[in-house]
């Protein structure tokens, strides 16, 4: 009669491990790691179903974040305007 409660006992164990979904990586961590990111992406372009909705939206975002960086695209600010010989001498020049 001791054996029935491990064998319940064994077969939940059983049951609950082949229930786990693989843990999904945080996009923080990814954006840390771009091979892995490289990695994730194609799985997520290759399968999508079997990687996850969940794993392929942050492989989206950490790309996302790795490319646009703070938020934004990074847009170089312009150069000031150089100022021309002519318009140098003008202003050096006293006037009467």
């Amino acid at each position: 009669m001791k054996s029935k409660p491990l064998l319940i006992m064994c077969v939940a164990l059983l049951v609950a491990g082949c229930d786990k979904t693989p843990a999904t990586e945080t996009v923080e961590s990814l954006v840390a790691n771009p091979e892995r990111l490289r990695k994730l992406r194609a799985q997520c372009k290759a399968d999508h179903v079997k990687v996850g909705d969940a794993q392929c939206n942050a492989v989206a975002e950490a790309t996302r974040q790795r490319f646009m960086g703070g938020g934004t695209a990074h847009i170089p600010a312009a150069p000031p305007p150089a100022s021309s010989p002519a318009s140098a001498a003008s202003s050096t020049v006293p006037k009467d």
